[in-house]
């Protein structure tokens, strides 16, 4: 059965039992040359397999005169991924071109560059890659054992050096006020109710608001320091509104990346103003001039841009929503664009017809009524209506349904005059049928 063999950055496979059956005889045919190097990192102190002193006898019993290629059917050897390979320089590089190496991979990896799904964990790879391989002495351990072999020496891979200020010290870029510049928060958005009556909801109305909101404070002039005092760079994250906290776990180093909870991501601290207490804001009262447009209906919602709380460090203001409430008329109901209205008139101007005065958002108008109605009809007075909201050429029309009232008692006279009207339409009724 073949065995693994860890042996620093490389697993050896396919040597078992029957190498060790091999140590005595002249099978083994390799140059000394050749296989010097894996008997060292046989007994580097990782390997539990073979002990130092076995390799040494293992080493000096190969024969120097015969060709590797038998060798070479028995060792299988796959290497991982090494720093080297992640910078995609060779073993023998200058520092100057593994400083460039890392330059123009960094330039292509970094987080404020590259918004790609995993160009951070990338970006952090080569850096440490560089941060071994820029070292003289981590090269040198790294050279020998590999990574394995740094774990032994000063280089802690927990508190490996923040990437972002490795990637600052090559290029001008401002990584140390990232956090600042984009702490920059916009204010909050406001709500408030406006009432209008009926007719001011049809035609439109022009009002002035008074709203309780967040301005900057005068004290300080929004930067929510004491007046007289500077801000300084914090002293927890450097300056970079952020920090970097690492965690060592089975399968590997960890770092994130959190906003800093004592300057808030702005990479300052300051001693905070009197009046607003830091914030930068003070409560303000201010009467808006607000135009609402004819059409509007409950629930309707008018946008007042910028009119909302003040932003933070620069920020851009919030705006101001105004939701509308429409007190209803006892008369007239609206459906939509069109307005309905219940006309009563009673029987008698039912069977003559009629002339009505009808109320409509534009004032009292005549409607009139055709003689022979019949109850439930519903008459159309033609744009009597709601305008089209900011259509305001445009408009509904008023609905009439027209009721006929019937009496429930009649007087003496009344009544002798419909029954007349009755045997007179019976009359006519029998004069028809007869002919």
């Amino acid at each position: 059965m073949a065995t693994a063999i860890p042996c620093g950055n490389t697993v050896v496979t396919g040597l078992g039992p029957r190498l060790l059956s091999s140590l005595n005889t002249n099978k083994w045919r390799i140059s000394q040359a050749r296989v010097s190097t894996e008997i060292e990192a046989l007994s580097f102190s990782s390997s539990s397999i073979f002990p130092q002193n076995l390799t040494h006898l293992l080493f000096n019993s190969w024969s120097p005169k015969i060709p590797c290629h038998h060798l070479a059917r028995r060792l299988i050897v796959k290497a991982a991924r090494d720093y080297y390979s992640i910078l995609g320089v060779s073993k023998n590089a200058s520092k100057s071109d593994i400083k460039s190496a890392y330059r123009k991979l960094a330039r292509n990896y970094h987080p404020d560059v590259n918004k790609e799904a995993g160009a951070e964990q990338k970006f952090k790879e080569i850096s440490e890659a560089y941060e071994v391989l820029s070292d003289d002495e981590k090269r040198c351990i790294y050279d020998r054992y590999g990574k394995d072999g740094l774990k032994g020496s000063t280089m802690d891979m927990g508190d490996f050096t923040n990437p972002f200020d490795l990637f600052s010290s090559f290029f001008d870029m401002d990584i140390r006020n990232r956090g600042a510049r984009n702490m920059a928060a916009d204010g909050e958005d406001l709500i408030c109710n406006l009432v209008l009556t009926f007719k001011e909801a049809v035609f439109g109305v022009e009002k002035e608001i008074d709203v309780s909101r967040l301005d900057n404070c005068t004290t300080c002039d929004g930067s929510g320091a004491k007046s007289g005092t500077k801000a300084y760079t914090c002293t927890t994250c450097g300056g970079q509104g952020q920090v970097v906290s690492s965690s060592r776990t089975p399968l590997g180093v960890f770092q994130q990346v959190m906003t800093c909870s004592a300057c808030s991501g702005t990479g300052e601290t300051f001693t905070p103003c009197d009046k607003c207490g830091g914030d930068g804001r003070e409560r303000k009262s201010k009467k808006i001039s607000l135009k609402v447009p004819a059409g509007v209906d409950s629930g309707s919602r008018l946008r007042v841009r910028s009119e909302g709380n003040a932003g933070k460090r620069g920020g851009a203001p919030g705006d101001l929503f105004v939701v509308i409430e429409v007190i209803p008329d006892p008369v007239l109901k609206r459906d939509d664009t069109n307005i309905l209205y219940t006309c009563k008139i009673s029987y008698i101007d039912a069977i003559l017809g009629t002339t009505v005065k009808v109320p409509t958002v534009d004032g009292s108008a005549d409607l009139k009524i055709p003689a022979g109605i019949q109850p439930g009809t519903t008459l159309v007075m033609s744009k009597k209506g709601v305008p089209l909201l900011n259509k305001g050429r445009m408009r509904g029309d008023q609905l009439v349904r027209v009721q006929v009232e019937i009496p429930r008692q009649l007087s003496d006279e009344e009544r002798r005059l419909v029954e007349e009207l009755a045997n007179l339409k019976k009359t006519k009724t029998l004069n028809g049928s007869r002919r």
